[in-house]
């Protein structure tokens, strides 16, 4: 999990430890969900109406109580410790993390924003934006866009659309059957035509909204930010204002032009909003590894949590309700 770094700032090497940190925990998510269907780790069946979990089958017991092998008590009993109970544990958890260090799930898991950082710099490369929806370039010195990065940036998406598609049919039928007739071209129609609506609407999504559906359309997401955004004391990125002035003359190699906190945020966000603007921030520290890159000696952006981060939110809800005074 992030760590909050010393009162002073984290320095260059500490951001630098924390974003190869991040892509470990990110790649071992990502070879993690794509094994999983095949290792019966996580699985529906629809054939056999089966939920397979770490390699078992794993029975509510309704299917016992058809068959007239338990009482009603019995298979009540069964559901409530086997379903519902593990259910609740599990999303309690889930928004329990969440309610104290954000989006973490997306920001250092997520399978999809792993792809969301990929695509950005293959479309880097191709035009110098990070999102098609960026107003301008942001080049390094010396640095050109060059167009034959284009079809690589769009088969990507198309690559990954399709092999998204592929992955979610494997959570829902047996992996073997899917890769099997996708090698051997025995695939059912419905089965192709799920993988052909799938994977154009992923490769759309990733083209052109892979941050908009993040910010907007992800419900885990939305539950993230809601459960972090009850919390005034969860970690939050604190801005110190009153230097605001020396991010005027802040740069990076990554940013030459300035604003390298703005520039470097995937989800397209200005990281020295107020914490209510930054709802869907998923923490994941690239705007405090440009900061310190960039003012090495007293960083404007650190990670803050508990009560440094109460005293943050309190600072900006007072700036806030302050009234906004007629220039003369």
């Amino acid at each position: 999990m992030p760590d909050p770094g010393p009162a002073t700032g984290s320095s260059v090497q500490h951001s630098q430890r924390l974003q190869r940190r991040r892509r470990a925990t990110q790649l071992a998510f990502f070879a993690l969900f794509l094994l999983a269907p095949a290792l019966n780790l996580l699985r529906f069946d629809l054939n056999e109406t089966q939920l397979w979990f770490l390699g078992q089958r794993w029975s509510l017991g309704l299917g016992a109580l058809q068959r007239g092998e338990v009482s009603a008590n019995q298979a009540a009993i069964t559901l409530i410790l086997r379903g519902i109970l593990p259910g609740l544990a599990l999303v309690a958890i889930f928004l329990g993390v969440a309610w104290r260090w954000g989006r973490l799930y997306c920001g250092w898991l997520c399978p999809h924003f792993s792809l969301v950082e990929g695509l950005n710099a293959l479309l880097h490369k191709a035009c110098g934006k990070f999102s098609l929806w960026d107003e301008q370039a942001s080049l390094r010195p010396g640095e050109t866009a060059q167009r034959r990065w284009w079809p690589v940036y769009a088969l990507s998406c198309a690559g990954f659309g399709f092999f998204w598609a592929i992955t979610l049919l494997t959570y829902l039928l047996p992996p073997q059957a899917i890769w099997g007739g996708l090698l051997q071209g025995t695939l059912t129609i419905n089965q192709s035509r799920f993988i052909l609506i799938a994977g154009s609407a992923f490769t759309l999504e990733l083209l052109f909204a892979r941050h908009l559906f993040c910010r907007f359309g992800c419900a885990v997401g939305l539950f993230q930010s809601l459960a972090w955004m009850a919390n005034p004391r969860a970690l939050v990125v604190a801005f110190k204002r009153e230097r605001a002035s020396d991010c005027r003359t802040c740069s990076t190699e990554r940013a030459p032009e300035g604003s390298a906190c703005d520039r470097v945020c995937p989800m397209r966000l200005r990281p020295r909003q107020i914490k209510r603007l930054m709802f869907s921030c998923v923490q994941c520290g690239r705007c405090v590894d440009q900061c310190a890159e960039s003012q090495q000696a007293q960083p404007q952006l650190e990670w803050t949590v508990g009560v440094d981060a109460l005293r943050e939110t309190l600072r900006q809800s007072k700036k806030e309700q302050q009234p906004h005074r007629p220039l003369k």
